[in-house]
């Protein structure tokens, strides 16, 4: 199987099992990614249930026989976050648009990894609408690039220079690989440098800011999402075909010892 499905299913699980730890420690939700109602009954309890399903399904993903299933209760759960957010951005869309969509990436990537981890049951629907679903949400989140270019140029290091710039370049990025994947034009090459560019900001910029403030619980969330989305785009770019000719890649568990 493609080497980038089993590292988009390995970054999905560590990412998991972390997001997990890191709701559990506190009791608490992972803040504007989770939007529990402030009012629901035993939000403590809730919380707990929550970083215990993200636990146990992320070490899930570790296993063949059970990464369907697991990916499967994974996108379910980030499915349901994004519906939340759904009041909020009907309230204010321009306030909205990034957590709809960050959460629907989430959903339908974790949807995607468990539609090849059994390619000869999924359905060739079964892969294209998660593959879609990720591909629409990341104009989505390349507009809020325009929208709030001074923001995003001060999430990027101060060493790197016109940081503007880049704000509005990985926005068009953003733009470009998802129409690209939508509209079957070098979908795989676009889906590989989204991997790519998602991988560097992993290491570039969300694990430096974590050192520096490596008590700031909202920068390991941030982190963490990062990774989770990260392990999404790989996993979209080893589903999709060298030729774009086959939907159906090679099931999960062959050629490993699992």
């Amino acid at each position: 199987m493609p080497t980038q499905i089993h590292l988009g299913r390995y970054l999905s699980a560590f990412a998991m099992i972390a997001l997990g730890i890191v709701g559990l420690l506190p009791a608490n939700f992972l803040m504007e990614w989770t939007p529990a109602p402030a009012q629901v009954p035993a939000r403590a309890a809730w919380a707990y249930l929550h970083g215990a399903v993200l636990i146990l399904a992320g070490l899930g993903l570790f296993v063949n026989k059970t990464v369907r299933l697991a990916a499967l209760t994974l996108g379910s759960v980030w499915l349901v976050w994004m519906l939340l957010h759904i009041p909020p951005f009907i309230a204010s869309w321009r306030g909205g648009l990034g957590g709809v969509f960050e959460t629907l990436a989430m959903s339908s990537g974790l949807f995607l990894l468990a539609a090849v981890a059994a390619p000869q049951t999924a359905s060739r629907i079964q892969i294209l609408i998660p593959r879609y679903a990720f591909a629409f949400s990341l104009p989505m989140l390349g507009t809020v690039h325009f929208l709030y270019p001074a923001a995003v140029a001060a999430f990027i290091p101060a060493w790197i220079p016109a940081r503007l710039f880049f704000a509005y370049f990985t926005g068009v990025a953003l733009c470009a690989a998802g129409l690209a994947i939508l509209f079957a034009i070098l979908s795989r090459l676009a889906a590989l440098l989204f991997a790519l560019m998602l991988t560097s900001w992993v290491l570039i910029l969300h694990i430096p800011r974590v050192l520096h403030t490596p008590a700031d619980r909202h920068e390991w969330i941030t982190l963490l999402i990062a990774i989770a989305l990260t392990a999404n785009a790989w996993t979209l770019s080893g589903s999709l075909a060298p030729d774009n000719k086959s939907d159906r890649p090679a099931p999960v568990g062959r050629g490993t010892n699992q």
